[in-house]
């Protein structure tokens, strides 16, 4: 089992760092991609928090591993493997390795996670980080979340193994402001079934904003045609715009 630091040096050699123009010290958003791997509309996102001024990290938790986009596809969307609880670990490992960036400002940090990577934050949140070997590291009772500002979490995943899906209060999360993006198609989790996970955050003391979408789960990713799951460019750009608005307001 491997310690925060360990998980991050695993973590860090297929992560991507992207900064504005300037020496820093810079806030830092870290993202996180769904259960398909990191595709071009995390990239955007990661951009759009550059121009907002905020330098982004991108957290590979396959290419680290060695996992294939399909063999993601196949054992991992399926939740036959690596759910939210277990990746929770390479969350907490990745906010302990930003905070070691000489360009970054541990205190002004956030975190964004598309469907499986916003499961994973969740799960996160909704451990209570007291114990050795939760989240499946070895020293994760001298973990911290502190300097975490904001999480944006864009269709998370609330369903099944979710360990916000009944709305049981999270043991921390005052003083965090949250932008949930809910999109009122989502074939994996009604918008009742949204509101109830993210009542979570809200019994824990966190601001949560929701922005309700007539979209389907994972609008924002280009190439998308289906009915189940269907890009929508007018409201990815969208979504573009409030996800730099909300960087800002941290």
């Amino acid at each position: 089992m491997d310690t925060r630091i360990e998980r991050w040096r695993r973590l860090a050699p297929a992560a991507e760092l992207l900064t504005p123009a300037g020496k820093g010290p810079f806030p830092l958003v870290l993202l996180f991609h769904g259960c398909g791997g990191v595709r071009d509309h995390i990239r955007a996102y990661a951009r759009a928090a550059v121009e907002a001024g905020w330098a982004a990290l991108i957290v590979d938790s396959f290419e680290a591993r060695g996992w294939s986009r399909r063999f993601a596809q196949f054992l991992i969307c399926t939740g036959l493997m690596f759910r939210g609880r277990r990746r929770a670990g390479d969350v907490l490992a990745a906010i302990e390795g930003a905070r070691l960036l000489p360009v970054v400002d541990p205190d002004r940090l956030a975190v964004a996670g598309w469907s499986h990577g916003a499961w994973a934050i969740m799960d996160l949140w909704a451990q209570p980080l007291t114990q050795r070997g939760e989240v499946r590291i070895a020293d994760a009772d001298e973990g911290s979340l502190e300097g975490v500002r904001g999480a944006f979490l864009a269709y998370p995943y609330v369903g099944v193994a979710s360990a916000s899906r009944g709305g049981r209060p999270w043991p921390r999360g005052e003083g965090l402001r949250m932008l949930s993006i809910v999109p009122r198609r989502d074939h994996l989790a009604s918008v009742r079934r949204h509101l109830r996970a993210l009542a979570s955050a809200v019994s824990a003391g966190a601001e949560v904003a929701i922005w309700s979408v007539d979209a389907t789960h994972a609008f924002d990713e280009p190439g998308l045609k289906g009915r189940v799951l269907a890009y929508d460019d007018a409201l990815s750009l969208e979504a573009l715009d409030r996800f730099r608005a909300f960087l800002r307001s941290l």
